[in-house]
């Protein structure tokens, strides 16, 4: 992911911003009435022969790396579907091949996130979703990442294409152009149209774009894209202030949260998807998972969360 890297991040202030007055209503709104936060942790494709021999078992052949995957994570951003919409055979194997509890959360397809008009009155969308409900329960979230240059001028656009989005199958939106977020009304004025539609908003953690790290919450699903820098120490710190701020939701009555963990190249994204997991799993009100490395080797030092 290279929206937002930076080559240098020592001099970056990494700490979460407090959460808005409106994430508190959200909450209020949609508390669960029992059960625990359900969180999925995952990265954003399975098809790594570099995880074979520590996250995969030593040996394992690319045509089983999904059910590997899927014993490892418990959700995916599923990056194939932003370039082509999967058959439905396709949607169905990956069915198969994932564990029970696993859920996919597949990108909307650039050929509607990224056209003129969002793929309004155009076939492409009622494609997609046809094949992706094959997912049934294993269907997440799907994920509209629209591109840097939809501003906020285009929000009639966007209200026009969530409602006319299939009610039944969950979305979440994430937006990056920096006029979104200039100016408090106008952020606001998105808010209330994802709240309205019943939309989550993709908050992004990111060095070089801390405006996007908005913390609103406008469904009861939340869905956090955390970008490290190659387990810099700053990676750790900073996923210390996410289990307290998840904690937090998870205490205030949030049913579901993504949480995206991305390193470069997507090699070293199993292990702070682990510390992560760790650290929740040992909280209450949190159900969650995530990977146990095999390797015998410490690539990097661990640090402790608090």
């Amino acid at each position: 992911m290279k929206f937002g890297k930076l080559p240098n991040v020592d001099l970056v202030d990494f700490s979460l911003p407090a959460d808005p007055a409106g994430t508190q209503v959200t909450l209020r709104r949609y508390a669960r009435e029992q059960g625990n936060l359900q969180c999925y942790i995952g990265a954003t494709g399975w098809s790594m022969k570099e995880w074979v021999g520590t996250v995969y078992p030593a040996g394992a052949k690319s045509k089983d790396y999904l059910r590997y995957y899927t014993q490892q994570f418990n959700t995916i951003e599923l990056n194939t579907t932003h370039y082509r919409i999967p058959t439905v055979d396709t949607v169905q194997r990956w069915y198969a091949e994932s564990v029970a509890d696993f859920q996919f959360c597949p990108k909307i397809p650039q050929t509607i996130s990224h056209s003129r008009n969002l793929g309004i009155g155009e076939p492409q969308l009622a494609q997609f979703c046809e094949s992706i409900r094959h997912l049934k329960e294993k269907l997440g979230c799907c994920f509209l990442q629209l591109p840097p240059y939809f501003g906020s001028d285009r929000l009639s656009l966007l209200e026009t294409f969530l409602a006319q989005f299939p009610t039944d199958v969950p979305l979440a939106v994430e937006l990056r152009h920096e006029s979104w977020f200039a100016r408090t009304e106008t952020v606001e004025r998105l808010f209330e149209v994802l709240e309205k539609h019943s939309i989550a908003a993709v908050i992004t953690d990111v060095a070089g774009r801390r405006d996007v790290l908005h913390m609103r919450l406008t469904s009861n699903v939340g869905m956090v894209r955390f970008v490290g820098n190659g387990l810099h120490p700053t990676d750790y710190q900073r996923i210390a202030d996410w289990v307290r701020r998840i904690q937090g939701w998870a205490a205030a009555g949030l049913s579901r949260l993504y949480f995206f963990t991305h390193e470069p190249d997507n090699i070293l994204t199993p292990t702070l998807a682990a510390h992560l997991a760790t650290a929740l799993q040992e909280l209450p009100q949190i159900d969650t998972r995530g990977p146990k490395i095999t390797s015998n080797q410490n690539q990097h030092n661990q640090f402790t969360l608090f």
